[in-house]
């Protein structure tokens, strides 16, 4: 299949595989101005200390380079990367729209499921890009390749850029014109080669003078323009962040128990944003605006049935908990000190010292 005409052909599979989007982009040659600038970027983002406690994007080969700051480092063979997105969004309200005293909020991205029961979205979209590669082996005769959803050393927002799914908006999400910023993203890296004249146009910057997003993050985590620094992202600290969350960003973190959409949820582009029609993404109902103490009073047991095969399960069980004791201290709702009195005699230190941060919190107001 001449490359040229792979550009479609791609875009016609990944549909027939259950994608909204999909595209190809060429893997910058070592040394090339393209790769500098891509390593130097992320050198000095890690080198920042933007990159908070997340030690697998500070990972190094033997030779000292940063694994993820050039796909060639990882994977020397990677010629080119097939991008494929699918949309998540749903019908459901926003987190910045009017809601019940006392509840929290949940990601949207972790809400999805099937027949009321969690849904892997890496799963999901695994099956899918292995049924899109498979199909363009036949086609193209055979080529070495990787699929990742977020588990390999590829920057994917950066490739999604070159493959023109949509261009990195100012909270550093890839946005696309028609779908918004409610994507799910998986490559495939692929040995293939593309010619010069064979690359499709990077995505046109459309965000203009915007800088809503970086207005409303409430814990100043955009510095910049596309500039995150993730140890002050609401969503790394409710879920990558392990142990006590600093006391000065606890008040911005607001009613969110598991990640953040903020930044989405004000982005003028996700005003209408079509809802998924994929039956494996739909939410489940019960996990937007989640009551807090209904949250709180479950058990171990019980949040591994509501949550095993969920991205909530990487907060943990005590995590989880240690978010709820700070949305409480938040809501203002005096009804939740009974609760965290208890947890401020808890076993689990971090959620022990949450739970007297929320009530004092709690009494000051």
């Amino acid at each position: 299949m001449a490359i040229l005409s792979m550009q479609s052909r791609i875009d016609d599979l990944a549909r027939q595989a259950g994608f909204d989007a999909a595209g190809i982009a060429a893997v910058p040659a070592p040394g090339s101005p393209e790769d500098h600038a891509e390593r130097n970027r992320f050198e000095g983002w890690v080198d920042a200390g933007r990159a908070g406690e997340m030690e697998y994007l500070k990972r190094r080969d033997e030779a000292g380079a940063l694994v993820r700051s050039s796909l060639r480092v990882a994977l020397p063979w990677a010629r080119s990367v097939v991008v494929c997105a699918a949309n998540y969004n749903s019908a459901e309200p926003r987190s910045t729209d009017p809601a019940p005293q006392g509840t929290g909020w949940i990601a949207r991205y972790a809400w999805t499921g099937s027949g009321g029961r969690p849904s892997d979205y890496h799963k999901v979209l695994l099956r899918k890009l292995e049924k899109l590669r498979d199909r363009l082996a036949e086609e193209t005769g055979g080529f070495e390749s990787r699929c990742f959803v977020d588990t390999g050393p590829v920057v994917e927002r950066v490739y999604a850029r070159y493959a023109g799914i949509g261009w990195v908006g100012k909270n550093t999400c890839i946005l696309n014109q028609q779908l918004g910023s409610w994507l799910f993203l998986g490559v495939i890296v692929t040995s293939l080669e593309l010619r010069e004249d064979q690359l499709t146009l990077p995505a046109a910057d459309r965000c203009g003078s915007c800088t809503r997003c970086i207005d409303a993050c409430p814990t100043n985590a955009l510095t910049a323009p596309r500039q995150m620094d993730a140890s002050r992202c609401i969503a790394y600290l409710t879920i990558e962040k392990r142990g006590e969350i600093p006391e000065d960003l606890r008040p911005g973190m607001g009613r969110q128990v598991f990640g953040c959409d903020i930044c989405q949820d004000v982005c003028p582009w996700n005003r209408r944003a079509p809802a998924s029609a994929d039956p494996d993404l739909a939410p489940r109902s019960p996990l937007v605006n989640p009551a807090l103490d209904w949250l709180a009073e479950m058990d171990e047991a019980e949040f591994g049935r509501w949550f095993n095969g969920s991205p909530v399960r990487r907060a943990k069980w005590g995590g989880l908990r240690r978010n709820l004791a700070i949305a409480m201290g938040n809501s203002g709702q005096q009804r939740f000190l009974p609760i965290l009195g208890q947890w401020s005699a808890d076993t689990d230190p971090v959620v022990a010292d949450a739970a007297q941060w929320a009530i004092q919190s709690l009494r000051r107001n």
